[in-house]
């Protein structure tokens, strides 16, 4: 999205278990070190042993031999599809359109800061987290449905 300041690149993880937002991370660059503290955020919400897959896209990001370095540390399953074929990261693509329809495209962030843009995605995930309803869900947020399994504790 851009603010008056520039853009600003928004990097998460999506489970697909539920649609929840595992770890995102917002920076001024698409660098790696925007990418690598991510997954390395991620990689801390995991439970022993746990050896999930991770679904992206070709994008350089998740090429780059610290993302590989830190995947391999994690023990996790790299999943990425061949080019111009983008079923991998279509739980991500599918976030950002409800970002940008619920959030982005209402308000008008050309004239705001990224500090502002930040704090407003900060609110939307977590509310997406929590609260925002999903029909696949039975009706659930995230939350609330990870809760009605027992996989929270309250």
């Amino acid at each position: 999205m851009v603010t008056r300041e520039g853009k600003l690149y928004l990097s998460p993880i999506i489970d697909c278990f539920d649609g929840r937002v595992v770890a995102w991370k917002m920076s001024k660059n698409p660098n790696a070190e925007l990418t690598n503290r991510m997954l390395s955020e991620a990689i801390s919400t995991l439970p022993s042993g746990a050896r999930p897959l991770s679904h992206t896209d070709r994008g350089v990001h998740y090429r780059w031999a610290s993302w590989i370095q830190i995947m391999e540390q994690a023990n996790l399953v790299h999943s990425m599809s061949r080019k111009a074929c983008s079923p991998d990261n279509a739980a991500c693509e599918g976030f950002f359109g409800r970002l940008k329809n619920e959030l982005s495209y209402e308000k008008g962030w050309a004239h705001k800061s990224k500090a502002q843009l930040m704090t407003a995605v900060d609110e939307y995930i977590r509310w997406y987290n929590q609260e925002r309803i999903k029909m696949s869900l039975g009706g659930k947020s995230p939350f609330q449905y990870r809760l009605n399994l027992r996989l929270l504790v309250g």
